[in-house]
């Protein structure tokens, strides 16, 4: 399934003539497209030639539907596509900028290196003064860095921003696309042809026609197909993936987890797919409940999308019954860097166990989601257990302590755990970005 990992397949030196030539294709599309002429690339600001808004919105909406296409019927991961994340402002503010610039200069930056490449001056000195640009702006971005790093909003695509489906998505995508190409040779005929309204051919040619038939008839059969579900999905993933289950590296020793969370280099969070009841019963320090109903909702799932590079996201439930399925799903989803903790709350216990006084042992550690401690307090996160990365954990006042010495310093607890030996698992990923483009 795409997108394929071709440096490591072709090796660097194929992997760059591999991306060399279709950036050498791309250059000679436009070229002969007419792109390195200012005069066409201008020209559409005053309605006069209308060749860049059809050329651009006919490459969108194609590349919209065949993208979709592609995801429906399992040929693409889109979740291990990078999206360039969203600056509203910031965005906006350089789009201004750049808007501004192509008027004035009558190229955006990719169009200015296809006029440098034929050895057109005018495009030659836009490079030149883009180039100035970038270092100017290299220079002094640390005095305005608050405005440039503001209203992030992660990958943000037009199906969040509207809450539809993405088959609904591209369909409107390919209805607006359709209309301004339908307007823009309209607004063509009459400004650059300088034909008079009356004269004006208000009918598409029958290419045309083909073409915007074909667009939406594809977008309204994406509508009626819908996407994958994450079951689906996993279900097409690479062997790899269902191989890391089989061989149960997905899964992490307490240990490790304990580990990873001295690690100051490493951000670790825990997900507990428990009931509130078994929570609060105890719970690992610093974990936050969680239903898998609740995790797969939009805010939440990309908050999962969004974190930082250096977190790992464990699952933790009473056993791995449950957190495997949710592990499937999220991993489907896309969600980096996510691990299952092995053996589940009943094997942190093992590992970490908590006073006598508070549970015995009732059951057997062995995977399944059956409780193996009947707790008689509800402990939450106030046992050593819950922390059983600090040094010692004088801070936790034991229950089992008599009611005479509460208030005394042999009230508390002073543990250290031994080293327990692990196979190490966690492997930080992340996607790499990879950008291109007219800009």
């Amino acid at each position: 399934m795409a997108p394929f990992d071709l440096a490591a397949s072709l090796g660097p030196v194929a992997y760059a003539l591999v991306f060399g030539a279709i950036g050498f294709g791309f250059g000679a599309a436009l070229e002969m497209g007419g792109f390195g002429d200012t005069r066409k690339l201008a020209g559409q600001f005053y309605f006069r030639d209308m060749t860049v808004l059809k050329v651009m919105f006919t490459g969108i909406a194609v590349a919209a539907v065949l993208v979709a296409l592609a995801t429906s019927f399992g040929l693409l991961d889109m979740t291990r596509v990078f999206v360039n994340p969203t600056y509203l402002w910031p965005g906006i503010v350089g789009g201004l900028i750049m808007g501004v610039g192509f008027v004035i200069g009558g190229f955006c930056p990719g169009t200015s290196l296809v006029a440098a490449s034929t050895l057109k001056v005018d495009g030659m000195l836009f490079l030149l003064g883009a180039l100035v640009g970038v270092w100017l702006f290299g220079e002094t971005v640390s005095s305005f860095q608050g405005f440039w790093l503001s209203s992030y909003m992660g990958r943000f695509t037009l199906a969040d921003w509207l809450g539809l489906p993405l088959g609904v998505t591209v369909l409107l995508v390919v209805v607006m696309a359709v209309a301004l190409f339908w307007a823009g040779d309209l607004a063509q005929q009459h400004f650059g042809q300088k034909r008079p309204w009356a004269e004006v051919v208000k009918g598409p040619g029958r290419g045309w026609q083909l073409l915007a038939g074909s667009l939406v008839g594809a977008s309204l059969f994406l509508v009626v197909r819908g996407q994958p579900d994450p079951e689906a999905r996993f279900a097409r993933m690479g062997p790899e993936v269902r191989r890391s289950v089989e061989e149960r590296t997905i899964y992490v020793d307490p240990a490790e987890v304990v580990a990873l969370r001295k690690d100051i280099g490493v951000q670790v969070a825990i997900l507990d797919l428990r009931d509130e009841r078994d929570f609060n019963l105890f719970h690992v320090g610093g974990s936050r409940r969680a239903t898998l109903a609740e995790l797969e909702s939009q805010e939440r799932l990309k908050h999962l999308l969004d974190q930082p590079p250096t977190t790992v996201t464990f699952l933790l439930g009473t056993g791995e019954a449950a957190a495997l399925p949710a592990w499937r799903r999220l991993t489907a989803q896309g969600v980096p860097n996510l691990y299952v903790i092995e053996g589940g709350v009943n094997r942190w216990l093992e590992r970490y166990p908590v006073d006598a006084c508070v549970a015995e042992r009732v059951g057997r550690v062995d995977g399944r989601d059956e409780p193996a401690w009947r707790f008689l307090y509800a402990t939450g996160s106030t046992q050593p257990a819950a922390w059983p990365e600090l040094s010692a954990s004088r801070d936790f006042r034991s229950p089992c302590a008599a009611p005479a010495a509460a208030s005394h310093d042999d009230a508390h607890q002073a543990r250290s755990w031994p080293a327990h030996a692990y196979t190490r698992r966690v492997k930080l990923k992340s996607k790499a970005a990879v950008k291109g483009g007219c800009g």
